[in-house]
């Protein structure tokens, strides 16, 4: 599985949502509706997943599939 459906599928089943309203540039707070609760449940379900862990600075890029799934690739591939 690749980064962005294993992101996916850790946002769908946290939010409830429908995998094709996870589209890669949507915006998760403006175009989904993610509160700010939601975010910080999304980065720890992301870090488990992904073993690994993020800090402030990159949890302020989060914002589209597209960026949560660079951030992610990043911290895994070094």
């Amino acid at each position: 599985m690749d980064t962005k459906t294993k992101v996916k599928d850790v946002l769908v089943n946290l939010l409830k949502v429908k995998p094709e309203e996870l589209k890669d540039d949507v915006k998760l707070c403006d175009g989904i509706g993610v509160d700010s609760t939601e975010m910080v449940e999304a980065l720890i379900a992301l870090e488990k997943a992904f073993n690994t862990k993020l800090s402030s600075n990159e949890i302020g890029k989060f914002s589209t599939i597209n960026e949560i799934e660079k951030v992610i690739q990043s911290k895994i591939s070094k």
